[in-house]
């Protein structure tokens, strides 16, 4: 599959980058989308984490409403059956 490169910095830049790191114009173009890639998708696992932490913080605020442990509200009696 060919990519036809229109933008004429776009096609300068990697020449450049073949030129410099000795790779073909296609392996340039590739490992850099690929790292382009992977630099993408830590990002978002980044964010996904910072989203989860917020979720925690607001969910620890929350008060108390039953200070009762969870068995006892439950109601199971110490051999598991309901109470």
């Amino acid at each position: 599959m060919a990519i036809s490169i229109k933008d004429p910095e776009t096609d300068r830049l990697a020449r450049e980058l073949a030129s410099t790191t000795g790779e073909s114009l296609t392996d340039a173009i590739r490992i850099a989308l690929r790292d382009r890639l992977e630099r993408e998708t830590r990002r978002g696992r980044r964010g996904l984490g910072a989203q989860v932490r917020a979720i925690q913080e607001r969910l620890a605020r929350l008060p108390v409403l039953d200070a009762r442990p969870a068995d006892e509200i439950v109601g199971y009696t110490a051999d598991g059956t309901p109470g």
